[in-house]
């Protein structure tokens, strides 16, 4: 039985901040945050909106695409790492906005950015176990990316939420059984309880980002080696690669990393032969395999549990027609640490279930200076009413008697 995405849609704010006026304000060379993280603009949520609003919108645009009802849906997850309560989870919160009904499984889960691929590998399992029943899961990944003001982190921030509904129809992307993972325990990257702000190693982060690289692709492959012929090139195999994609250059460094893991397990001859073109073979095979696959993203900024799914949704956008009928790779990595190797194929008639609205929200923001970027930083969770262009579903009107707040935008300011 085939299982996998059949709808997909996204949400990024309406704010967005330029990392070139950034890096002016902070007194670097706008080229360290430009080209340096590959990172042009960054966006940010505003007083109104938080992780539960986010992943609302995004939830309730891929249903109305997919043509769902709400009462359809049997397991709801929320993928998240900026919970908004110790034990109540975010998804309950979204269960409520978009009418989802009763009789439904609902739960949070949370390991840094890895999160949204184990919420969407769950739900690929439970449907799989519905012995004929056709159910239907939907699957969020939303996070609100913040780092302090003049740190290191601070380029790499962002916010967004991607909706993903699935079920054994997919007209985005079938699933396929076998994945490599890997897990260690790490410090690369943690939030202690208190704070707001991440505290994040990042050169130690990266390693252990490549070592998950490593160790999860060498698992993957080693499943996928009876099928393989000996001189096989990755691209015979995979017509594009997305990676988790804090910031664009991890994927650059990610994908260097993969094609010398592929080389060396075509054979010790094959690696010997090539290593001395592998800069000039690795940078082909970037602009071939991955490059559109994280433009999307780099107007956005990192965005933890969704940033592959941002990935995902942008590419299909850009490419589907190009795609369907051909595979793709797709590795997921959360600090801790988690990771993940998978792959899914692009179905025929791809393009009638490819656009998720991503490009349309990414045009329709509001470009803000950095006086007002600090401002909405170091306002804390104020809650209130939306900007004039907003262009969300929900929003949050604060925290009264310790109970959160959402409302529903009226019909007519609602996108």
């Amino acid at each position: 039985m085939s299982v996998g995405i059949e709808r997909i849609a996204a949400y990024v704010p309406s704010y967005a901040l330029s990392l070139r006026d950034l890096a002016v304000a902070r007194g670097v060379p706008p080229e360290k945050m430009t080209a340096g993280l590959g990172v042009h603009e960054m966006a940010i949520a505003a007083p109104c909106e938080d992780v539960v609003t986010l992943a609302a919108s995004a939830g309730l645009r891929c249903l109305r695409r997919a043509g769902v009802d709400p009462g359809e849906i049997g397991m709801l997850l929320l993928a998240t790492e900026t919970g908004v309560d110790h034990s109540k989870p975010v998804g309950i919160f979204v269960h409520e906005l978009l009418g989802i009904g009763r009789h439904c499984r609902v739960y949070e889960l949370k390991h840094a950015c890895y999160a949204g691929t184990a919420a969407l590998m769950t739900a690929a399992d439970w449907v799989r176990a519905g012995t004929g029943r056709r159910r239907k899961a939907l699957v969020i990944a939303s996070d609100i990316a913040r780092y302090e003001l003049r740190s290191a982190g601070e380029p790499t921030q962002g916010a967004g939420a991607v909706a993903m509904l699935v079920g054994n129809e997919p007209r985005v992307l079938s699933l396929e059984a076998d994945s490599g993972t890997y897990a260690a325990n790490v410090y690369d990257f943690w939030r202690p309880f208190g704070r707001r702000e991440a505290l994040v190693d990042g050169k130690f982060s990266v390693e252990c980002y490549l070592d998950a690289l490593t160790g999860a692709f060498t698992q993957y492959r080693a499943l996928e080696r009876p099928h393989l012929a000996p001189e096989e090139a990755l691209s015979d195999r995979l017509a594009r690669l997305l990676y988790h994609t804090p910031f664009p250059k991890m994927a650059v460094k990610a994908h260097r990393r993969l094609v010398e893991l592929d080389w060396k397990a075509a054979g010790q001859q094959r690696w010997a032969k090539a290593e001395a073109t592998l800069d000039e073979s690795v940078a082909a095979s970037f602009r071939e395999l991955a490059a559109s696959g994280i433009e999307a993203v780099s107007h956005i900024g990192n965005t933890y549990t969704a940033s592959l799914y941002l990935c995902l949704a942008g590419l299909l956008e850009r490419e589907a027609r190009a795609l369907a009928g051909r595979r793709v790779g797709l590795f997921s990595y959360g600090s801790g640490c988690c990771a993940e190797f998978f792959a899914g194929t692009v179905p025929n008639g791809v393009e009638s279930a490819a656009d998720a609205g991503l490009r349309d929200l990414l045009k329709a923001r509001t470009m803000i200076d950095v006086a007002e970027y600090e401002r909405l930083m170091t306002g804390g969770e104020a809650g209130g009413e939306p900007p004039s262009a907003f262009a969300g579903e929900f929003v949050f009107r604060g925290v009264r008697n310790d109970r959160r707040e959402y409302g529903r935008l009226r019909a007519s300011m609602a996108a």
